[in-house]
């Protein structure tokens, strides 16, 4: 894996469409073929300052109300609650997040793949993984790179840092 300057990363963001147009991750993955840019899975600078508190819910609200999953999005909210790891399998850090739409997601992030985030209940967080719909909310998972480099991956944002 080669480490590269965090100014020229690309970040790849879908807006979902209305409901009967939203992306799937097989559409994605179809354009992207090849072009993921190469990404560490360290820990680094993020790329651009931003607000979590801004990031709109317009996404996840579409794809939670459409039942949609399979889905990338981006979402950014408050943490709610922090779970135990999940350790079947591969291991997995759990926390829940609050968006300002008042929608939770459960955040399920790949410790075997990326680094742990140091969280704490009520700070903002930004996400950007593959949506599955659930009655309560939803939960992203795929906050990560994508070993085989078939997907563009995801990460997550917190305090100027993106651990992906």
């Amino acid at each position: 894996m080669r480490l590269m300057d965090q100014s020229r990363r690309s970040v790849w963001r879908v807006d979902l469409l209305p409901a009967a147009g939203l992306l799937t991750a097989g559409d994605l993955a179809a354009g992207l073929w090849g072009l993921a840019p190469a990404r560490t899975s360290l820990a680094q600078p993020a790329p651009v300052e931003t607000d979590p508190a801004r990031v709109s819910s317009v996404e996840a609200g579409r794809a939670f109300e459409a039942r949609r999953s399979g889905v990338w999005l981006r979402a950014g909210g408050e943490v709610i609650r922090i779970l135990p790891d999940d350790l079947e399998e591969s291991r997995h850090q759990r926390f829940i997040i609050r968006l300002s739409n008042g929608q939770t997601l459960l955040v399920s992030h790949n410790i075997d793949l990326a680094p742990r985030v140091p969280l704490r209940r009520g700070e903002p967080v930004e996400v950007r993984g593959r949506y599955e719909w659930n009655s309560k909310g939803g939960l992203i998972h795929w906050t990560h790179l994508d070993p085989a480099r078939k997907l563009p991956g995801g990460w997550i944002r917190h305090r100027g840092l993106t651990f992906g």
